[in-house]
């Protein structure tokens, strides 16, 4: 067991720092999208997998494309949080939206695993997973119409911040695989998407720009970021035809071409109507 649970968060942590970089050097709009494709998830569901029964595999990732609504909902947080906090100080303004986000995660995460527990005695997981990933792109896709301004960051993002959202990410991803040796399929299938890179991405960028930089990557990396509930779907297919590793692959050449190429097109298509008008 702990050889899975190192493995997973090990490749966790190195994936982690990627999307910061790529906000800062390329916007929230490339950095947002397409630097949230699936990558920590991998491990993890290959480390759920090495850990459950089949059963209790597919009733973890039927919970990851509602995992990431939630995701979703705490990053609409960031957007929307500050401009109701406009007389606190910066660093004032960062802690409160780092308390309200997470608990509105926390909150709507119980819920989550509430949800699920009961309608998978009505539902299947394939069921419960395509739901997950309708509503993402519902809200998504409204979040995005009217895009804010993401620019470049102007400072450089500390190694201190790196490496602490590695270590937040790896920790994530190795108790969701501890949890799963442990029997709880849906509390792993939730904690495999806890918003460690997120929430680390929108503190590290807010103390080393500005809020804007944050506020405007939210969108990009909340409609991008529904590629992994998307990844999960199809990994409950492509695990049992192609296999572990084999299956992860193609589950993830597929959610990357199918949604977060479009999601990044479909960004820019609204950045350059707005732009225009």
């Amino acid at each position: 067991m702990l050889e899975q649970v190192l493995l997973a968060a090990i490749i966790a942590g190195l994936v982690a720092t990627l999307v910061t970089v790529l906000i800062e050097r390329y916007g929230g709009l490339v950095g947002g999208a397409l630097g949230t494709v699936p990558s920590t998830i991998i491990p993890a569901v290959i480390g759920m997998s090495l850990a459950q029964e089949n059963a209790d595999l597919m009733a973890s990732l039927s919970v990851v494309p509602l995992g990431m609504l939630a995701n979703a909902i705490f990053l609409s947080v960031w957007i929307y949080f500050p401009e109701m906090i406009p007389n606190l100080s910066s660093s004032k303004g960062l802690v409160a939206t780092i308390f309200v986000s997470l608990l509105i995660w926390l909150l709507v995460g119980t819920s989550v695993i509430l949800a699920v527990d009961e309608a998978r005695n009505s539902l299947s997981a394939q069921e419960i997973a395509i739901a997950g990933v309708a509503l993402t792109a519902v809200l998504g896709l409204s979040l995005g119409w009217k895009p804010r301004a993401t620019p470049p960051g102007t400072k450089k993002v500390s190694k201190s911040m790196l490496i602490t959202r590695g270590l937040m990410a790896a920790t994530a991803i190795g108790i969701s695989v501890w949890i799963a040796n442990l029997g709880y399929s849906l509390v792993a299938g939730l904690a495999s998407v806890f918003p460690a890179i997120f929430l680390t991405s929108m503190v590290a960028l807010w103390i080393s720009q500005e809020a804007s930089v944050p506020r405007g990557a939210a969108a990009p990396m909340l409609l991008g970021g529904g590629s992994v509930g998307v990844y999960a779907l199809l990994a409950m297919t492509t695990l049992d035809e192609f296999g572990l590793y084999t299956g992860s692959l193609v589950a993830w050449v597929v959610s990357v071409s199918c949604w977060s190429l479009p999601a990044y097109g479909y960004l820019r298509w609204r950045r350059s109507i707005v732009s225009e008008n």
